[in-house]
């Protein structure tokens, strides 16, 4: 197994690096110069407390509801990968990396509608950004804000705010998602998101059985919604401490792997 990772690793390590331009943020009234500065200086702080630099140059494996996920990363470079075996005994094989996203059946592969193309690269782009965060939180495309310091179950938390920008940001550019950093540990304890796709909604997660798996940082997490629609994305953490969400299910990761290369991006 572990020759596997090295050899994907090695792979993608020969590519050249990712030159694309960085996207060009708006700044907005309540993303402030001093409040982006404050948040950038709490999530550089958690980033390095799960893994740092060894989320560049790693090669992850994990499994999620009975499929199969593996990422391989190396200074901007990415590969991300779901295996899923259907009910008839088809292995389906979808894709995503810096060229584009494929989906093979039984190794061929498919061609596919953009409509397709796009779901199915957000399906897999989203568990594994669950999956391994805090990495990706200083990316160009993230735009974050410093909120508030508050306490959550005797706990006392940095409230930061991020979106996206339209440029980089993917599809969903226009979610909104809450981190709550734990000031002592340097660690997102709780997470909060909306979402638009399917009907739109909201999601309060509280992580759970920390870990660490080579120098990388996991976490599953217990998955709330709100009982009421009426509530905020920015007070879902309120709503959990008045008993106004109900936990509708638990994001748990299974067999984790991780292979980090020696070498460091420079």
């Amino acid at each position: 197994m572990k020759q596997i990772y090295i050899f994907l690793l090695l792979t993608v390590m020969l590519s050249c690096k990712n030159e694309s331009k960085e996207p060009t943020v708006e700044v907005k009234d309540d993303f402030t110069e001093e409040k982006v500065a404050k948040a950038q200086e709490v999530l550089s702080k958690v980033i390095e407390r799960a893994g740092g630099e060894k989320y560049q140059t790693s090669a992850i494996e994990f499994r999620f509801r009975g499929n199969k996920y593996s990422s391989v990363r190396n200074c901007g470079m990415y590969e991300l990968q779901k295996v899923q075996v259907t009910e008839d005994g088809d292995t389906i094989k979808d894709v995503l990396s810096n060229m584009g996203f494929e989906r093979f059946v039984n190794r061929e592969k498919l061609n596919l509608p953009d409509s397709l193309v796009a779901k199915y690269s957000n399906a897999v782009n989203s568990v594994h950004y669950f999956a391994q965060l805090p990495f990706g939180l200083n990316d160009p495309a993230v735009k974050k804000t410093y909120l508030d310091t508050l306490s959550l179950e005797q706990n006392k938390y940095h409230k930061i705010k991020v979106q996206f920008a339209e440029e980089g940001g993917g599809d969903d550019h226009d979610d909104v998602y809450m981190y709550w950093v734990n000031m002592v540990k340097n660690t997102i304890d709780y997470l909060a998101y909306s979402f638009e796709v399917n009907g739109g909604g909201m999601r309060f997660r509280k992580a759970i059985n920390p870990k660490k798996v080579n120098g990388i940082r996991f976490a599953d997490y217990e998955n709330y919604a709100p009982k009421e629609d009426n509530i905020n994305v920015e007070d879902l953490d309120k709503a959990f401490m008045n008993d106004q969400l109900k936990k509708v299910s638990e994001i748990i990761n299974e067999d984790i792997k991780v292979v980090v290369g020696k070498d460091k991006c420079n």
